[in-house]
């Protein structure tokens, strides 16, 4: 068998079956296809945030974002990584952890500018709603009936890298609490962004009443 590994991606395994003029077995392009997706979400996670952060400056607004719920980010993002490192799971299948908290970090401080000032109340709730992470911010939009000041295309991201991670944690053999926890994160995106479209449906409807 032909021998070309970049990355840990094995290419020689599909050449040789290809230039013989046969077609690449099933254990060859599944771990391949799973480490190339893996590198295109790490890849796509160094702008993921960038959408939210611009609408944020752009805007000089944070109405309908809950600080609590990016605060969990930070530390979510914090602890996942840590455990990523300490288990020594592939790069292509947790890289995007490190962009991903970089960029929250980057958000909470923009947040912090725009907010008034957070009080230890607020501290208290980001560290009970630790293992729920992402669902305050569901509840705070449900109660306000409102995405506020959210990017859709950071939201929609968010989901579609969390869809793609499940199958990359399968085939990368990852822990289970990584493939659970790449479960959690499709549910909570995806919850959000079915807001968004309700919300707006909602807001179109109340703009044509007023007209």
């Amino acid at each position: 068998m032909m021998e070309l590994e970049i990355l840990g991606m094995n290419f020689g395994c599909i050449l040789g079956p290809l230039s013989a003029g046969k077609f690449p077995t099933k254990d060859c392009l599944l771990p391949l296809i799973s480490k190339i997706l893996g590198y295109l979400i790490v890849a796509g996670s160094t702008t993921v945030k960038i959408p939210q952060i611009y609408k944020i400056l752009k805007h000089n607004s944070v109405r309908g974002l809950s600080v609590a719920a990016f605060e969990l980010e930070v530390v979510g993002y914090t602890i996942a990584l840590a455990y990523c490192l300490h288990k020594g799971i592939p790069f292509s299948a947790y890289g995007e952890l490190l962009f991903l908290l970089i960029q929250a970090i980057i958000l909470v401080a923009i947040i912090y500018y725009y907010s008034q000032p957070v009080g230890a109340k607020v501290w208290m709730k980001a560290f009970l709603w630790f293992y729920v992470t992402g669902m305050h911010n569901e509840l705070f939009n449900l109660q306000n009936k409102s995405v506020g000041e959210l990017s859709f295309l950071t939201c929609f991201m968010n989901f579609a890298g969390s869809v793609a991670r499940v199958f990359t944690s399968m085939q990368e053999n990852t822990t289970m609490s990584m493939i659970l926890g790449s479960l959690l994160a499709v549910v909570t995106n995806g919850t959000i962004l079915s807001q968004m479209f309700i919300y707006w449906k909602l807001q179109a409807k109340k703009e044509k009443k007023v007209q």
